[in-house]
């Protein structure tokens, strides 16, 4: 392997100085300033006004979500109901041979409380079944078609987990939220082949090291997906560093430690070095927008009802408590206040349950955190995992949470310096494709807490807003921390050569500018990916 020479100004780490010089050879880092410039390098790059440093981690994402995406009928961004249906009218015309059409990603903040109706689909695409995923992956609107397959009708009882939206006679209206809900349809459309699904995470590691992202955490992962990934690892097909996280059922997750166990020991022996699966998945509860996250108190518009917790608290702690003493790190879905302290609660019932060991576990998201509740990261040691994109004033916020909780609550949503100043480990995560992969995007948010058009001007609920310097460090040392991968945190002589060139400085850019800050090379373990 060739060595390398970097050659400007270079940001080794949370903490560090700064340095002028740094040579990698073999995947690591093997010099820093004078000695790094003695060493020299076969090729040397200079960095102009520029930045290098460790490269970025996503500490919360789906990669092969998104890259599926990509086959699909293009939904995203799309700002209107007739230009959905159009687009996936389009896509089935040139798919005549595809018998369902499944896409993802449209904005459930296009209609009234983000109720679709099956007809709006039907004008576009009647004679097949038509699925797609909300960009909270949390919510399905489909055509009758794929409701008639599903054989959900005015008879079909309400699931345990999950809600039928319904029309004033109660037939289904189209929208389907949560996971038994959602189920009904989506466990009619059919597998997708390995070859596309090796295919759709080629597309993710392309998105990934455009945007300097070395290390992402699969949050969601079926058995299914797990021969994709180590296809993909046997054939270099995997541009990217991915620990899978193996989502847990509370029907059945009993069965699942034995499943989960042979599927990580099946990673270990065949999926090379950049892959692992150590981590299981919690969802405590569901979304605020779709009124399914787990308060405290009731939801403003819907005074009967606190949402939705997936699990009983004590069933999760059950839960929690024997993965962790199968050696799983537990990484837990929790939005609202309700289901932030019932993950809490789990995580301290298996660190009182268990031996001791290096669990490093994680709530992520963090929407809405009791004022009671803050202190417990840091004393329970467990990783607030946040993604910064979404703690702005957008659409999302105004036209359907902000309503659901009330002002008191809103202001406490995504309470990251308060984390970051109790001592709690924070790491940042993008939750693509939910929402971008950038992270200069999540980082322009984190630092003002404003939206891309500058609002409101003072930034919302400004006290949280972090340091560039925290922002950074949440991207890059705090999820190499959730990674277990203390020789990626900081760019130290030994240490990993998973770097990223930045075209300017963010500590010194205009801080509306950030989300601008183009990239210009990523590396992983030395080997330029972009």
């Amino acid at each position: 392997m060739t060595s390398t020479l970097f050659r400007g100004t270079i940001r080794t780490g949370s903490g560090l100085p700064d340095t002028d010089a740094l040579a990698v050879r073999d995947g690591r880092v093997v010099a820093l300033g004078p000695d790094a410039l003695a060493l020299g390098g076969d090729e040397v790059v200079e960095l102009g006004d520029g930045l290098l440093m460790a490269a970025f981690g996503d500490g919360h994402a789906h990669p092969l979500f998104g890259g599926l995406e990509h086959f699909g009928p293009q939904v995203k961004g799309l700002t209107s109901v007739e230009a959905i249906a159009a687009e996936v009218g389009r896509w089935a015309a040139e798919h005549p041979d595809e018998d369902w059409i499944v896409g993802a990603s449209y904005d459930p903040t296009l209609v009234p409380d983000g109720e679709f109706d099956a007809r709006w689909l039907d004008a576009a695409v009647a004679d097949r079944p038509v699925v797609l995923r909300a960009y909270d992956y949390h919510t399905v609107w489909c055509n009758t078609e794929a409701l008639r397959r599903a054989g959900v009708t005015a008879e079909t009882a309400e699931p345990r987990l999950g809600w039928i939206v319904r029309r004033p006679d109660g037939s289904p209206m189209g929208t389907l939220r949560e996971w038994h809900a959602c189920d009904l349809v989506l466990d009619r459309v059919p597998g997708r082949p390995v070859d596309e699904l090796v295919d759709a995470l080629r597309v993710a590691g392309t998105a990934y090291a455009s945007a300097g992202l070395t290390w992402v955490q699969d949050a969601w992962v079926e058995p299914e997906m797990v021969p994709a990934y180590v296809e993909a690892a046997r054939r270099g097909a995997l541009a990217f560093r991915a620990n899978l996280a193996f989502r847990a059922d509370p029907d059945r997750w009993h069965e699942q430690r034995a499943e989960f166990g042979t599927a990580r020991a099946t990673v270990a022996a065949e999926g090379g070095p950049l892959l692992s699966a150590r981590t299981v998945k919690f969802f405590a509860d569901g979304v605020i927008e779709g009124g399914t996250a787990a308060l405290l108190t009731p939801y403003c518009d819907a005074p009967h009802s606190c949402g939705m917790p997936v699990w009983p608290p004590a069933a999760l702690a059950e839960a929690v408590t024997a993965f962790d003493a199968d050696g799983f790190q537990v990484h837990i879905h929790a939005i609202g206040d309700a289901g932030v302290r019932a993950a809490l609660d789990a995580i301290e019932a298996a660190a009182a349950g268990n031996p001791d060991w290096d669990r490093r576990p994680v709530i992520a998201h963090v929407q809405i955190v009791d004022p009671a509740d803050l202190a417990r990261f840091a004393a329970l040691g467990v990783i607030a995992n946040f993604e910064p994109l979404w703690a702005q004033l957008d659409p999302l916020q105004m036209e359907l949470s902000i309503p659901r909780v009330g002002p008191a609550r809103a202001d406490r949503q995504y309470p990251m310096r308060g984390l970051v100043d109790s001592g709690a480990p924070v790491s940042f995560g993008s939750d693509w494709p939910v929402s971008s992969q950038l992270p200069l995007e999540g980082i322009q948010v984190a630092v003002t807490r404003r939206t891309f058009d500058g609002l409101p001007a003072g930034g919302w609920t400004p006290h949280e807003r972090l340091t560039v310097d925290q922002a950074l460090d949440a991207y890059t040392d705090g999820v190499a921390y959730q990674a277990f991968a203390d020789d990626r945190r900081g760019l130290v002589v030994g240490g990993v050569a998973d770097l990223v060139w930045l075209a300017a400085d963010p500590r010194v850019v205009e801080p509306m500018a950030l989300g601008r800050v183009a990239v210009v090379g990523t590396w992983l373990a030395g080997e330029r990916t972009y």
